[in-house]
């Protein structure tokens, strides 16, 4: 693993640590009708995008042993530029659901990693 590659990773893993705290108790209703909650998950999934970015640049063998990154980046990307083909239900779902698994990868790639 690539000196700087730890450092992004737990900038991602603190990311989905981050979300997990925003939707923690929260419903889909709340999320829908609130912009800020939306914002701070979106900014969040922005900050593991480029995260993830970097280290499939930085460290390609790293970066293939995270599931679905081409995909997660791909997410970032429309958050970024396609921010008004926002699916708000498609964010949430992956909020609540797929960012789990993430954290999940994270924590192990970071243990690994010694820090």
């Amino acid at each position: 693993m690539q000196p700087e590659t730890a450092g992004l990773l737990w900038d991602a893993h603190e990311a989905t640590r981050l979300i997990a705290e925003f939707v923690s108790d929260k419903s889909w209703t709340d999320y829908a009708t609130d912009a800020m909650l939306r914002s701070a998950v979106e900014r969040q999934f922005q900050i593991i995008g480029e995260a993830l970015n970097r280290i499939s640049r930085l460290d390609p063998a790293t970066a293939r042993r995270i599931p679905d990154l081409p995909r997660i980046v791909a997410f970032r990307n429309v958050l970024v530029h396609g921010y008004a083909m926002i699916d708000d239900e498609t964010v949430w779902e992956v909020a609540t659901v797929r960012s789990v698994d993430l954290a999940q990868d994270l924590r192990r790639l970071l243990s690994e990693s010694g820090d």
